[in-house]
Formats: C-alpha cells, structure tokens, sequence
C-alpha cells in the first residue's frame, strides 16, 4: 500500500519546531516570560490543530486505504540503498500524534503557571517544544531509521528538560544518569536496526519503510546469526532498547532519578510521551515480533517482573513524585505484558488511558508542590482537602482511574490486559498481573490519603493554585474519568490490524474481570487501616528488615554502583586512560616519537663539526658503500 500524499503532513512536526526557535533564539530577550509560554503553548496546539485535521481525512478514507504519506527529499542514497526522509500518518500514528500533541498541550498550559519567575523560563518552553518535535518525528517516520532520530532526539530533550536546574549538582546528576541509561539500551537498538538492514540486503531487499519491511520480514524466518533465528535476535536486540527508553529492568534506574526536574516534565515525560516509545516501536514491529514467539515471551516476563517489582518499590516511597515515578514504571510493564501476549492493540489502548490519569496525576502533585512552597514529602503534607479544594477533586479523579475503579479509563484498560496475558501467558503471569493491580491500588490510596486526608504534619499554609494549571488538570480529569469508555470499542475498530491482536474478549472475561476488580478494591480498602501512623509502626517494626530492603529500593542502585559503576571507572582509570591514553597514545606514540626525533637530532648535531677532513671521509665511506653494494 503506497499511501496517499499529503503535503499538510509535515506541518504537524513543523509547528513545534518554530516554537522552539523562536523561543530559543528570541524568547528571552523579545518575549519574556509574558509571551514566551504562550508562543510555546500555541505552537502545540497548532501541532494538534494538523494533527485532528489529518486524523479526520484519514477517517475519511476507506480501512484498506488508511494511510497518508509526505515526503520531504531523499535522505540517505548509497547504491541500492536509499532512505528517504518521509513520515506516515495510518491509524496508529494518528493515535500516538493525537496523544502527544493533545497532552503535551496541556501540559505547556499547565507549564505557564508552575514555572512563573523561573529564570530559565524562556528556554524551558524552547526545551519543551523541541522535546514534542522529536517525539513527533518518531511516532510518524515512515522508517525505522527515521523513526531512531526522534528516538535519540527524545533523549537529548530529556537530558535537557531533567537536569534543567543544572545549577544543583543532584539534578545534573540524574540527567546524566538518564542521558547514559538510555545510551546503553540505543546501542542495542541500533546494533537491532543493522542485524535486521543487514539481512535483508542480503537477500535482495534493501527498501527500508514499514510498509517494504512488513512484505519482506518472512524471509528472515530463515536466516540465523550467532546461532539464534534472525528474527528472535533483531528482536531482542530492539526490545533492549525499549527496556532503557521505556523504563524496563534492568534499566528502569533513571526514571525514579529523573524526578528532578520540573513537575510538567515528568508529566510529559512519564505520562504520554518518551517512556512509551518502547511499545509504540513494539506495536509498529508487530510483523517482526510475530516471527519471533520466544522473543514475545520474553517482552511478557521482562514487562510481568518489572510491573510487580516497581510496584512493591512504591508501596513505601516518602516523595510524591517517586511514588509516581515507580507507578510509571509499573503501568508500562502492563504494556509490555500485553504486547508480549500478542495483544498489540490492548498495550495501546493502556497507553492513552494511562497518557491521561499519569499526566494528571502528576499535574496533581505538581499542584500540591506548588501549593506547599516546593514539598514533596507527604508525610509532612496532610489535610490538603479543605485548602485545595479542586486538586483534591482532581487527583481523586487520577486515583480512582489508575486504582481500576469500574467505568473508569484504567479499569476498561488494565482489566483487557489481564485478560489477554491469562490466555496467552499462563495463570502464573496473570496471578502476578492482579496482585500488582492490588498493589498498585494500595499505594496510590495512601499517596491520596497522606496527601489530603490525613491531619497535617508540617508547618504551613498551602494555597489553591491559578487556573492555568487547575483548568489543564480539569481536562485531563474528563478523559480519565471517561476515556476508557470512549475508547474501548472504537480504539480496536480503528487499529486494523492491530485489532486482531487484542481487541476480542474470552469466554472467561467475566470471571477475570471480577478478579482484578477485586485486587483492587482490596488494596483500595487495606490502604485506609495500613496507613494509620499506630498500624504503620506496628507493620514497620514487625517486618523491619523487609521494611528496610523494600524502603531502600533494593539496593539495586547500589548493586550497581558495586558491580558495574565501580568496576568500569577502576577499568577506566587504571587501563584505558593510565596505560592506553596516557602510557601508549601520550608516552609512547606523541611525546615517546617527539624524543626520538629530540634524540636523533641531538645526534646529528654533533656529526656537524664544520672540519672538512671528517666530512670528507664520511663522503668516501657513503660512496665505497654504495659502490659495494651495486658490486
């Protein structure tokens, strides 16, 4: 299928891109900060203005023929191999740029009145908008060579946006520490990209779109490399990849780090955007992954044992923001769970449910934060109900939709997923899947009942904050609260093909439904009693070195530090810089060569003794040598 031209496409990325530059080259200085959000935030609706306005001519078209195409120029031309820079507009990138722009729009709104009188104002919104490109380019390349641009630009971005306040060496730290993480998980991508550009060359093939790549992907069901089937081995090679830009173990350890940014950042970044490029690329490479069942089963164990793990993580987080950070990395496990399972459509169908209640919720708390002069402690929070009345109304909305509350977003979402992984992951895995649904119910209740239903602890006054920022949450809240339902159906129908792949339900999909429902009202309920500072001490002293391990995150940071930080800094210093850069490149090929010819110099020097006897015996030596050797 060629696909449709459209020349209008390209104005989706555009939009963004101008704000970017205009904030950035000019914002500080003409713009100021009264402007400079709002140049910022009209560059996405602008964006999302494109993209409702293609999104409704690709419905105008019939199934078969949903696909929209623009072409910029011919990028990369070596031989038979050409990749063009050209972007794709079908029914799952329409998803994906609908949910990008519409929250990231929100979230600059929001953006306004959290970040008023910051210094970096300006180039935070230049920061912002330049992120949204990136993650535009990545959603509609019609390439995955295309779409690793955006997957690298995102991470640039990130790096930015987490360590925005560069002056705290702590926030510059956790930017690095996600600009590395996610340059781990990359090398594995693009190691993926080449096994999978390579193979296919070898074979006659070297057109590198999706469309050209999902007609030739069955002749590497043939092929092998390290011994291992093409397709298993590309496959994992990517889905490393994902495990660093989508939060997986074992590279899960920047997101909790990258909390130190500004709030709206984990907002966009946690909620709707980077962390869900891993099962945006999964659910593009659904004709991959088919061929490759073992590597399926792998996505869906990664995704089982990452969900429950940051899961358990969260139950005992102080930070606000932290419990959020681990929920984030829970949620998207699920999506690995379903797309590991086969049911590529569920794990999008979570992917938007959870855009909307995670970016409220963190919104929510940014609100608390900004409400409370910069606190993120919740157990120095309390009482908020009556002093902030319409976030407490807000965030409730986010609970109750992450908690799988019946009728709500994650409920329609999440309760799919199970469903899907008990039919093709076994009993065992879904056992895990609704215990962290129980879970993840327990510690999202206590984060809602210390933050506003418990006595204060603190010292302070908390204040409601501008309509800037509640009017943002306000929306998000509707599509939390009804999204889900709006969605359930019409989601799968638009998703040809990827509807056959999880839009059904089972027979048994009453009795699974009652089960997760349950999990979760059960850790709604527990959460009420457990969270009472006398049962809280009681369940603290009783399981103290549980306790402990759990509350210190189980230690994986510092197993890190021990077996991999310490071992290649010692490597580093003691090898690569003491021998190779100082001892072989500086000693011995730079300074070791300027002494030999200091040396040989040296030793010329004395040989120009100004007798004429010695240089004439030297010139009849040079000549009888000479005359000896042509004898």
């Amino acid at each position: 299928m060629e696909g449709n031209y459209y020349p209008l496409l390209k104005w989706i990325l555009l939009a963004p891109l101008a704000g970017f530059a205009v904030n950035g080259l000019f914002g500080r200085k003409f713009l100021g900060e009264k402007f400079g959000g709002l140049v910022g935030s009209l560059a996405i609706l602008v964006s999302f203005i494109f993209a409702a306005l293609t999104f409704s001519d690709l419905l105008n078209l019939p199934p078969e023929y949903r696909l929209l195409r623009d072409t910029l120029y011919t990028w990369i031309s070596a031989g038979s191999f050409v990749v063009e820079a050209a972007f794709r507009f079908d029914p799952l990138s329409a998803v994906m740029a609908l949910i990008v722009t519409g929250v990231s729009f929100l979230i600059h709104v929001y953006s306004i009145g959290y970040m008023k009188g910051d210094a970096g104002y300006n180039r935070y919104f230049a920061y912002l908008n330049l992120f949204v490109f990136f993650m535009l380019i990545l959603v509609l390349a019609d390439n995955p060579l295309l779409m690793f641009v955006g997957w690298e630009g995102v991470g640039l971005c990130s790096y930015l946006l987490i360590g925005f306040w560069y002056e705290d060496p702590e926030k510059a730290s956790a930017g690095k520490k996600a600009f590395i993480t996610n340059r781990v998980g990359d090398a594995g991508f693009l190691i993926g990209l080449m096994l999978l550009f390579g193979l296919l060359a070898s074979q006659g093939f070297a057109a590198m779109d999706f469309a050209s790549l999902e007609k030739n992907a069955p002749l590497l069901t043939s092929a092998t490399a390290l011994g291992i089937g093409a397709p298993t081995l590309i496959c994992l090679l990517l889905f490393f990849g994902a495990t660093g830009k989508s939060a997986q173990f074992p590279l899960y350890v920047w997101l909790p780090d990258a909390m130190a940014g500004p709030t709206p950042v984990s907002a966009l970044i946690h909620a709707a955007t980077m962390v869900t490029a891993g099962v945006y690329m999964l659910a593009r490479l659904h004709f991959l992954y088919e061929l490759a069942p073992r590597a399926l089963e792998v996505v869906m164990l990664v995704g089982c044992f990452t969900a429950f793990f940051a899961a358990v993580i969260g139950l005992l987080q102080k930070d606000i923001k932290k419990v959020l950070a681990y929920s984030t990395v829970s949620q998207l496990g699920y999506m690995f769970m379903a797309a590991g399972a086969g049911a590529f459509s569920a794990s999008i169908f979570h992917l938007a449910t959870h855009a909307f209640f995670k970016a409220l919720l963190f919104l929510a708390a940014g609100s608390v934060i900004h409400g409370m002069s910069g606190e993120q402690d919740m157990f120095k929070m309390g009482g908020l109900k009556k002093e902030m009345p319409f976030t407490f109304l807000l965030m409730a909305a986010g609970w109750l939709a992450i908690a799988g509350v019946p009728g709500l977003s994650g409920f329609y979402s999440k309760d799919l997923i199970l469903e899907k992984v008990f039919e093709h992951g076994g009993p065992a895995v879904w056992a895990v899947g609704v215990l962290t649904a129980g879970l993840t119910a327990f510690y999202t209740t206590r984060l809602f009942i210390l933050t506003f239903l418990r006595a204060r602890r603190g010292q302070g006054h908390a204040h409601e904050s501008p309509l800037t920022m509640t009017l943002p949450m306000a929306a998000l809240a509707v599509l939390a609260v009804a999204g889900g339902f709006l969605l359930k159906d019409r989601l799968f129908i638009f998703l040809e093909p990827l509807a056959a792949h999880g839009g059904e339900h089972s027979p048994l999909a009453a009795r699974l439904m009652m089960a997760s429902v349950g999990a979760g009202l059960a850790g709604i309920l527990l959460a009420f009693p457990l969270t009472l500072p006398d049962a809280a001490a009681f369940l603290k002293n009783s399981l103290s070195r549980l306790h402990g391990i759990v509350f210190r995150k189980f230690y994986v940071d510092e197993i890190y530090g021990l077996l991999v930080i310490r071992p290649l800094k010692l490597f580093s210093d003691r090898v690569l810089f003491s021998l190779v850069d100082a001892g072989l490149i500086d000693g011995v090929l730079v300074n070791g060569s300027a002494r030999a010819c200091y040396a040989a110099g040296r030793a010329l020097k004395r040989a120009q003794s100004g007798r004429l006897d010695i240089y004439a015996l030297v010139f009849a030596l040079g000549v009888t040598a000479m005359l000896f050797w042509i004898i």
